[in-house]
């Protein structure tokens, strides 16, 4: 999408056919997926009146954040941008970071993502790139890595942030691409699950926002609204507490990834059979309600498109996606808050990976 609508400045051919426009404008709502959607399309007059299916499209593996905007904003997937989950592996380290929030000084934004961002060829060509979102995230690890190029914008509500995001591009001399980030969607979705009023409210203020700006949009102004993956709501009765069966944590040396998508990292001194084993074990204990993998084979089936030989080790050795409505924890955790989520993401079921396209101003005509 963000490709796309930099070729659109430019005034080339692009993958999604948009027109030429002199600014453009991409919203991505956090956790707003196609079915979640039009399951709530009559608490959203504006988004719902650029809905159809046509305008849905499948977002990457893992269908989760740190994943999905990596992609949106370098244009690459996992396997060559680098971020390959929401917690991963970092090799040389020997540790599990968080991709959003645990940056430190051991893992450099500017080479753990490895792919030049569309905001820095956006500027390379003389066009005008920006990013507005909260204050807060302005100065993390994770905008460093993934926004770089784009001048940051900080600004409160939604409804304040599509407005400056309008006027930003309005007031510039040059053509302009505009990034806008929301995250008030998926953050009432882990609370409450995407089916609960609080849901429902989030996406009638984000609604009230985009209808808001689309009046205001000029003439040669695009707008599109996407997301970064679906939901689906994983009650505690669903939760797999996998350390409870010790067949399979054996060998285990590091669990990264999230609960609907676990990347498990095999102890380095496990000889090539055992390892097989550990494999199979979770195969067999596992394998009716997830799709269970090694690195190997789900790199050769393309789940994280083309992997860098540099990236390969931060995938896990055996990954576990699951297949039914249930989500993994290890009950070893002391303080896991993550078990009070409701809505849940990061495997491949469409709900999870089938999310919207909609076109609006000059990009809807």
């Amino acid at each position: 999408m963000l490709s796309s609508s930099f070729q659109a400045i430019a005034g080339e051919d692009n993958r999604l056919s948009l027109p030429p426009v002199r600014h453009a404008v991409v919203l991505l709502v956090d956790g707003l997926g196609a079915h979640n959607l039009k399951a709530r399309l009559g608490h959203a007059r504006t988004l719902a009146g650029a809905f159809s299916k046509n305008t849905v499209i499948q977002s990457g593996f893992p269908t989760t954040t740190a994943v999905a905007i990596a992609s949106l904003t370098t244009g690459a997937r996992a396997g060559q941008h680098g971020l390959v989950g929401y917690s991963v592996l970092d090799p040389l380290n020997d540790r599990v970071l968080n991709q959003l929030s645990g940056w430190d000084s051991r893992m450099q934004p500017s080479t753990w993502q490895r792919v030049p961002t569309i905001f820095e060829r956006a500027t390379e060509r003389g066009f005008s790139a920006v990013a507005v979102g909260a204050a807060r995230y302005r100065d993390s690890g994770f905008t460093q890595a993934v926004l770089r190029g784009a001048r940051y914008v900080a600004a409160g509500s939604l409804a304040e942030r599509l407005r400056v995001a309008v006027a930003v591009g309005q007031s510039s001399a040059e053509p302009s691409l505009t990034y806008v980030y929301a995250p008030e969607l998926d953050m009432a979705g882990h609370a409450n699950g995407w089916q609960s009023s609080q849901w429902t409210h989030a996406l009638e203020s984000l609604d009230s926002a985009v209808g808001s700006v689309v009046g205001e949009l000029a003439d040669d102004q695009g707008l599109l609204v996407t997301a970064d993956h679906g939901m689906i709501d994983v009650l505690p009765e669903s939760h797999v507490l996998f350390d409870t069966a010790p067949e399979l944590i054996e060998g285990i040396a590091h669990v990264a990834g999230e609960p609907r998508c676990l990347q498990l990292h095999l102890a380095p001194e496990l000889t090539a059979a055992e390892r097989e084993a550990v494999l199979e074990r979770w195969q067999h204990a596992e394998g009716q309600r997830s799709w269970v993998a090694s690195r190997d084979a789900a790199i050769a089936a393309g789940w994280f498109g083309e992997v860098a030989p540099e990236v390969g080790a931060r995938i896990g050795d055996i990954i576990v996606a699951a297949r039914k409505g249930i989500a993994y924890y290890d009950s070893r955790v002391t303080n896991n808050s993550g078990r009070k989520m409701i809505g849940q993401h990061g495997s491949w079921s469409d709900e999870e990976l089938r999310v919207p396209l909609l076109k609006f101003g000059a990009f809807a005509r």
